[in-house]
């Protein structure tokens, strides 16, 4: 990671980042209670982790990262990203858009509400995503 991702990513945490990683991560402790949530549980704590240290990073689909479709890719990944929406994914993108329309009030904030915004957009369809080194 570069010195400026690094101190991003330090700015990030304290202006929101910690509070919508851990919302991210209650949201996959409480797919994986239900068992059958586990593959959504898999994908919200890759999410978590990543909106934990965003810069650096991006979420990528894997098809075109791997070069082949899988299960998350396909039909059920579509059928999966629909319930996932239905059941966390809304409110997940609303506090990622609450918390960017609170940081672009402020120049300082503009590069932070960008990155919440593309979170935001992740947080209506995970499945079927990996997060690289940008």
């Amino acid at each position: 990671m570069s010195p400026v991702s690094l101190f991003l990513n330090i700015l990030w945490v304290a202006l929101g980042g910690f509070w919508m990683a851990l919302g991210w991560a209650v949201a996959a402790v409480i797919m994986a209670i239900t068992i059958i949530g586990l593959p959504w549980a898999r994908a919200a704590f890759s999410i978590a982790a990543y909106t934990l240290f965003p810069f650096g990073q991006k979420a990528v689909s894997r098809e075109a990262h791997f070069g082949r479709s899988d299960v998350g890719t396909g039909v059920l990944g579509l059928i999966g990203n629909i319930i996932w929406l239905v059941l966390a994914g809304w409110w997940l993108a609303l506090g990622h858009v609450a918390t960017a329309i609170l940081l672009a009030v402020t120049i300082v904030g503009l590069p932070f509400a960008w990155a919440h915004l593309k979170l935001a957009g992740i947080a209506l369809w995970p499945i079927g995503k990996v997060v690289v080194p940008a």
